[in-house]
């Protein structure tokens, strides 16, 4: 293993403990809201239940039957916090996803020397009980991670087409063809034509977990995240399918649903970067180690 692969995953590593430590403490505050509302109500009853994983979220039980009154924000800062706990258990989803995928790229795929041979008959089908067999084994947090990449089929993603070892990296707006569970790799189409001098068809790539982003959905804005002002994101360019390196400059916005106003990167004219707006079903974080 290289030391630039073992320094990414204590990054990753490092960023999942504080992820942690950052559920711990809305957990703290929210036990605080339960107590102070509690105190007003004996009718105010509220069980607290982690889900996600183990230990690492929350849920509310029961029927508050507190009414906010003038002035009083007390119910409507219970919302945030559980809002921020939900946004948080999210991305300790993401970014245990990302260490997985960087730990499978550095496993072997099979002892080596193993002979190849054609699988016919009933040798397809031994195959395929075991692999349900193996997948049946693997942790339930990984388990649900490979059934969402299954459900990407058909849905359009950003990818990274480009090799690790490429000099920048490039990634473009692709669909899903399949997903296979057994090797953990997406094969995917670009249905933008290519250039000429690259044969003006469209492309197919089979590439892996960690080369794969997905959309916030359109219709659903609660799977957008919020970016702050000054917050980089790799966001599609207008009138392309190629995204780039991005600085939000309008992180307030009011609604989920309202579009990004965005500076790309290298995008300069008459000596200033223009402001781009750009749909907010079409604007994901930048990945860590982006080049450009």
């Amino acid at each position: 293993m290289s030391s630039p692969d073992i320094g990414g995953i204590l990054e990753k590593s490092k960023e999942l403990d504080q992820l942690r430590k950052e559920q711990e403490e809305v957990l703290v505050e929210i036990n605080k809201m339960h107590k102070k509302l509690q105190t007003r109500s004996a009718n105010y009853h509220v069980g607290i239940q982690w889900w996600g994983s183990p230990g690492r979220s929350y849920l509310i039980l029961g029927s508050p039957e507190l009414v906010e009154k003038p002035g009083d924000n007390s119910l409507s800062k219970l919302k945030a916090l559980y809002t921020h706990a939900k946004d948080l258990s999210e991305s300790e989803v993401n970014v245990s996803s990302l260490l997985i995928s960087q730990l499978d790229a550095l496993l072997p795929l099979g002892p080596p020397g193993q002979p190849r041979r054609r699988i016919e008959g009933n040798d397809q089908k031994r195959k395929r009980m075991k692999t349900d067999s193996d997948i049946s084994r693997i942790s339930p947090n990984v388990r649900s991670q490979l059934e969402a990449c299954a459900s990407l089929k058909g849905e359009q993603v950003a990818a990274r087409v480009t090799p690790d070892e490429a000099d920048k990296d490039e990634w473009f707006v692709v669909k899903v063809m399949h997903f296979d569970k057994e090797t953990r790799e997406f094969e995917v189409l670009d249905e933008e034509p290519g250039d000429d001098d690259e044969g003006g068809g469209q492309r197919k790539y089979k590439l892996p977990m960690s080369s794969i982003i997905p959309f916030p959905k359109r219709n659903d804005p609660t799977t957008a995240p919020d970016f702050p002002t000054g917050r980089q994101v790799l966001a599609v360019y207008p009138g392309t399918t190629a995204l780039y390196k991005a600085t939000v400059v309008n992180g307030h916005r009011k609604r989920k649903t309202d579009e990004y106003l965005l500076e790309f990167d290298d995008d300069e004219e008459d000596g200033s970067l223009p402001q781009r707006t750009v749909p907010f079903h079409k604007v994901v974080a930048l990945p860590d180690g982006h080049r450009q």
